[in-house]
């Protein structure tokens, strides 16, 4: 983790007109700055960065957050790359705390490895473009198959030179240490003695989601006997094969701009498809797809194409994975390449236009592609019938998210029609498959919490940013919690802080009810209370990125302040810090009003109930006593009650 006094010197420091204007253009309007939003299409400018608050928000399609939220979502890093981005650009030394020293060894070994490889990549691209042998050998080879300059530096590709030992003596003058160089991957130990793995080979770098090379991909020129196609990166620390999709650092931003991932198999693919302007591509080596891979194509879209050879092979190998992007709500489609063609050699066929032509026409849903392809095989064998309608019902059981409901029922539909079988009957199976997950997930659960230590923190509130709330009383808690987060720390009167009447409050009347508000509010008193000084602006920028959310929603531009204000009033106009007690006391008093109308109205269905006179005496001071306070309030509210 990273100290919080790095923390803390990376946020001191962070201009958000400078990290936002680095990705949008921005122009000066007011007090703010306008540009046009860069997570929707649109022509008028409607995206506003406010340097006071710190915050931006699209008023088009709702986006808002802070400089390091930006840079999660535009740029798809994790809260922690994100802070690594800003402390490299305004060169503040990362301090990481480590749970275990065994961690910290991990996390050094990671950052080693990083170096190697990027020192490896420079050595490569070297001798691609620079020695005669990568000349003669592979630069022409790559310029044989269509591939650019251009795009062969963007991709970082080089070459590794047929002599055996001609990166391993360089890293060793350069005195890496020959444990992590043989740990990457690209040396290798033969005999006790230290050489290159990745000989004669085409070097493809593979990077991680902020550009950092993790590993390679080694190709042979041309073919060769008893020679694997490929050599990739052994697993390390900072190469794991099933969380790695190839080249998503250089397609994250169109797949995110187009709404939809293409998926192809090999290396050659993604950078013909890129050399052809078509950029929201990514391959997954030719493996099965894993669930962390489908994850971070979720972090994009939700669309996923699938573009793979037309033969059986190519069929087969579209399959893999099915059922897990189904489960993670993925909408699948998948395209073959025809006249045994590969993306890479098709795209270069037909043009950037014509392939993008037969992509948009022959998109085929993938459950009913698969119930076709089974049918075929399965002819008039009714065990093979069997098998496939079987098959199909747990695919479509798969599909377990609410909001899907209706593409699941119109696959059932649809398969029954081809399956020529009862559809009530393919509902059953498919709700019996459904039923039997779930209970197995729930047999986990159970196993999973009985096996959690007694102090492990409770589950992480969840909090939607796109809620409208038009009711009074969660805009009034809304206010409560974010005056208390910006103004806590003031003095309420000569002797208790705003935090502490808060609480008391809160306490005496329980006026706080939304459970993310209260969670929030919960997270302050503790940090108060423990000494140390909460501040909106350590919320805003929370780790915890549910709580940043709702802290930005908290937030507003508001209105500007008319230039004339002063020249016509001839005073200051009233800033928020000079009417904050004003402000909270309002909101209070409308939360306790709110509190004893809702005890009213249950006194009132009490006293309809049978009761004894004593009872019903009790009954009736109560309800006095609280129309006195309502009224009270409502006069301190200078509001009218209507009866």
């Amino acid at each position: 983790m990273i100290s919080q006094e790095t923390i803390q010197q990376i946020l001191s420091r962070i201009d958000i007109v400078e990290i936002v204007g680095g990705f949008v253009k921005l122009k000066k309007r007011g007090a703010n700055y306008l540009g046009n939003c860069p997570f929707h299409n649109e022509k008028t400018p409607s995206f506003t960065v406010s340097p006071a608050k710190e915050l931006y928000k699209c008023f088009g399609c709702g986006k808002s957050g802070n400089a390091v939220s930006f840079l999660m979502e535009h740029e798809k890093y994790s809260y922690v790359d994100a802070l690594k981005f800003l402390a490299n650009k305004y060169n503040v030394t990362v301090e990481e705390t480590f749970s275990s020293p065994q961690a910290k060894e991990m996390r050094q070994t990671a950052d080693s490895l990083h170096i190697i490889n990027a020192f490896a990549q420079q050595f490569f691209s070297k001798q691609l473009f620079e020695s005669e042998e990568g000349q003669a050998i592979a630069l022409s080879y790559l310029k044989e198959r269509g591939f650019r300059e251009d795009i062969i530096h963007k991709f970082q590709i080089g070459y590794s030179p047929r002599q055996r030992d001609a990166f391993t003596s360089e890293a060793l003058r350069q005195q890496y240490n020959p444990e992590l160089l043989t740990k990457t991957g690209i040396v290798a130990e033969r005999n006790g003695e230290l050489m290159d793995n990745y000989r004669e080979r085409i070097i493809f770098p593979v990077h991680n989601n902020t550009g950092k090379i993790i590993g390679f991909g080694a190709r042979i020129i041309g073919k060769k006997e008893n020679a694997p196609k490929y050599i990739n990166t052994p697993e390390n620390e900072v190469y794991v094969k099933s969380k790695i999709l190839y080249g998503t650092y250089f397609a994250r931003q169109s797949i995110d701009k187009n709404d939809e991932c293409l998926l192809v198999e090999g290396y050659t693919d993604v950078v013909s498809l890129h050399q052809a302007g078509i950029e929201n591509v990514v391959a997954s080596g030719g493996t099965s797809l894993t669930q962390d891979q489908l994850r971070l194509i979720k972090k994009y879209t939700n669309n996923l194409t699938i573009l793979y050879d037309g033969d059986a092979a190519g069929v087969k190998a579209a399959m893999r994975g099915l059922d897990l992007a189904l489960e993670e709500g993925l909408n699948v489609r998948l395209v073959l390449i025809p006249d045994n063609e590969d993306p890479d050699s098709y795209v270069n066929k037909v043009g950037a236009a014509g392939f993008n032509e037969f992509i948009r026409n022959n998109k085929k849903d993938v459950i009913l592609f698969q119930l076709e392809v089974m049918l075929k095989d399965a002819g008039n064998d009714s065990t093979k019938k069997a098998a496939a309608v079987n098959t199909i019902a747990e695919s479509i059981s798969r599909i377990n998210k609410v909001e899907d409901f209706t593409r699941k029922q119109d696959y059932i539909k649809k398969s029954a029609e081809l399956l020529k079988i009862d559809e009530a009957g393919l509902l059953t199976l498919v709700n019996k498959l459904t039923s039997e997950r779930v209970i197995k997930q729930e047999e986990r659960f159970q196993q999973a919490v009985t096996d959690v230590p007694p102090d492990m923190p409770p589950p992480e509130v969840g909090y939607t940013d796109t809620v409208e709330f038009f009711n009074l009383d969660i805009k009034n808690e809304r206010a409560l919690v974010c005056l208390l987060l910006e103004f806590g720390l003031q003095p309420w009167d000569e002797q208790t802080t705003v935090a502490q009447h808060v609480f008391a409050e809160v306490d005496e009347w329980g006026m706080v009810e939304d459970a993310e508000l209260l969670h929030l509010s919960n997270i302050y008193r503790d940090a108060y209370l423990q000494g140390t000084e909460p501040t909106l602006k350590g919320f805003l920028f929370h780790e915890d990125q549910t709580i940043s959310k709702l802290v930005v929603s908290l937030s507003d531009f508001g209105n500007e302040l008319s230039p004339n204000w002063i020249r016509i009033y001839e005073k200051p106009f009233p800033t928020k810090e000079d009417l904050y007690v004003q402000e909270l006391q309002s909101v209070l008093t409308y939360l306790k009003l709110r509190k004893i109308k809702k005890m009213v109205d249950e006194n009132q269905r009490d006293m309809e109930l049978p009761h004894s006179d004593e009872e019903l005496i009790t009954l009736l001071k109560t309800h006095q006593h609280l129309k006195e306070l309502e009224m009270e309030l409502t006069r301190a509210l200078g509001t009218v009650i209507v009866r």
